[in-house]
């Protein structure tokens, strides 16, 4: 639904901050329910949490069929955020607590490939689906999706007793104890940054190929599905390169093309410039994504508090794309469509330097046992 919601709300008449309103909405609820979720996914198992936050996704996916108003999808994007607050951070969890020690980065970055190729799908088959058949079709698909999903943790995922958590029956590490960490502190922000990034891109590029270029919903699925599509392709061989080599400059790295990334739209004249935008974009997500999820691991495990650790990873996320969709949705509104691009090129670039200077050599080195 990600390049129809901002094209439907445009018809319902909403401007470029209730735009922002509508993706952030979304964020608003997680950032206050991820803490609590990871944190108790930690004491009382994953499974509960992952199969609670897929029925509410599934629900609300269909509930998105009723809505006709600007308000109504604000409330349902935030309601779908509480669910998401469940699953993300409890999922990622999950994968690092059986991730054998140096396999970090391409544990996660396996887990992000099924991930981020299927955000890339999704915008593409609802455009896709919007064009031959209407929008309420490609919320029900969504729902669908989400009940499948569903069913398969039910009947797959073994009960919360067996999992393999490994602080369960340990003193709960302080929140104090995790946020003083610099290290954890240093993947936060740039985590921040890069998802900033994509919720300009996810409110405003829809937009701005329909007003400026007129796309097509398909075309316009293409555009947004680009970027993450080429950072997934590239998560699991820079998740092995990640477990090989130095992770901060893989990240550097990373956030210096998604910096270049975001700055190119502005400057498009066709499909194509914003083709290659999108692509750089999605190939500096694709290096330093799975290094900073890498680091991810190995701070949860350190700290005996993975869940916790995936939470705040995932409040960087909801936060990012609350402040990037709502920046720039202001830039729209007060200054152009065009401009919103340089406002995630700022974040990006902001984000990327503040890593650079506050993050020590060491942070991510495995501690010996």
């Amino acid at each position: 639904m990600v390049p129809l919601l901002p094209v439907y709300a445009n018809d319902l008449g909403a401007t470029g901050i209730y735009v922002g309103m509508i993706f952030g909405s979304f964020s608003i609820s997680r950032v206050f329910l991820l803490p609590l979720f990871g944190r108790l996914s930690d004491q009382k198992g994953r499974k509960p949490f992952i199969v609670a936050g897929l029925c509410v996704y599934t629900l609300i996916s269909l509930a998105f069929v009723f809505s006709e108003t600007i308000e109504t999808l604000i409330l349902l994007r935030f309601f779908q955020g509480a669910g998401s607050a469940m699953i993300m951070p409890v999922v990622q969890a999950y994968v690092g607590e059986i991730t054998p020690e140096g396999s970090e980065g391409y544990s996660m970055g396996l887990f992000n490939l099924s991930m981020f190729l299927s955000l890339s799908l999704g915008p593409l088959m609802g455009g896709g689906i919007k064009d031959i058949w209407s929008l309420d079709a490609a919320f029900i698909c969504m729902g669908l999706l989400s009940g499948i999903g569903l069913l398969l943790c039910i009947f797959f995922l073994p009960p919360a007793s067996q999992e393999k958590i490994k602080n369960k029956d340990n003193e709960v590490t302080p929140w104090s104890n995790i946020l003083k960490d610099k290290g954890i502190v240093s993947i936060f922000i740039v985590r921040y940054a890069y998802t900033a990034c994509i919720g300009v891109i996810w409110c405003f590029l829809p937009l701005f190929a329909d007003t400026e270029f007129g796309l097509s919903s398909s075309l316009t699925g293409v555009l947004v599905m680009l970027g993450v599509f080429m950072s997934g392709l590239l998560h699991l061989p820079m998740g092995y390169a990640a477990d090989r080599i130095n992770k901060r400059m893989m990240i550097i790295s990373g956030g210096i093309l998604s910096t270049v990334g975001m700055l190119l739209p502005y400057f498009a004249s066709s499909f194509y410039d914003l083709v290659i935008a999108v692509s750089i974009f999605g190939i500096g997500g694709g290096i330093s994504m799975p290094a900073i999820m890498a680091c991810a691991v190995i701070k949860g495990d350190e700290k005996k508090a993975m869940g916790s650790v995936m939470s705040i990873m995932t409040v960087a996320h909801s936060l990012g794309m609350l402040t990037g969709s709502m920046a720039a949705g202001l830039a729209m509104d007060y200054l152009s469509l065009r401009l919103s691009f340089p406002c995630g090129m700022f974040i990006m670039g902001l984000g990327t330097l503040v890593f650079w200077a506050i993050v020590d050599k060491e942070s991510f080195i495995k501690p010996a046992l």
